[in-house]
């Protein structure tokens, strides 16, 4: 979930093309449309909120990918719906309560690709609640809730020596 506020007032759209760029500096890029409300939102405030959605919040990102924040006050219709906002620490965007993780960004860069625009901004503030995160994939809902246990150190050492076995002389 892409948070705003600008022009078309506090916002929140549903983005599948989110991306962490680096980890130093800590640098994330989302790809919206250019005719959005959010894009107008960002362009015009340089800052915007990411919202990794909590399993419990599937309604929320339907309700945020099917409404344009031009005609529909998202926040309020979603805020009766029973799901509730909290002031960024330090953007002036509303964030997600009870998402598995919560991101401020301020916008550093763009770049236009077809219709949409690849919007880049440095990470200022984070946080995660241990929630289970939500996927959309091929239609449907799904949750990623359950953690791989890492592999014995016997198999992590025979992996290390296979793939050393196979390391190339240096050119």
């Amino acid at each position: 979930m892409i948070t705003s506020d600008g022009v078309y007032g506090p916002n929140i759209m549903s983005a599948e093309w989110t991306y962490l760029l680096a980890y130093k500096p800590a640098t994330l890029a989302v790809s919206i449309g250019k005719d959005t409300a959010t894009f107008s939102n960002i362009r015009e405030s340089k800052e915007f909120g990411v919202s990794l959605c909590s399993s419990e919040q599937s309604v929320m990102a339907s309700v945020s990918g099917t409404y344009t924040g031009k005609n529909v006050d998202k926040i309020a219709a979603l805020g009766e719906i029973g799901f509730t906002f909290y002031q960024a620490k330090k953007i002036r965007v509303p964030m997600v309560s009870f998402a598995a993780a919560n991101i401020e960004c301020e916008l550093s860069q763009q770049i236009i690709f077809g219709e949409n625009t690849l919007l880049i901004g440095g990470i200022i503030e984070s946080s995660v609640s241990g929630k289970d995160p939500l996927a959309y994939h091929r239609g449907a809902y799904w949750t990623m809730n359950h953690r791989l246990e890492r592999s014995s150190e016997e198999d992590r050492k025979k992996v290390r020596e296979i793939v050393e076995s196979h390391r190339k002389e240096n050119r």
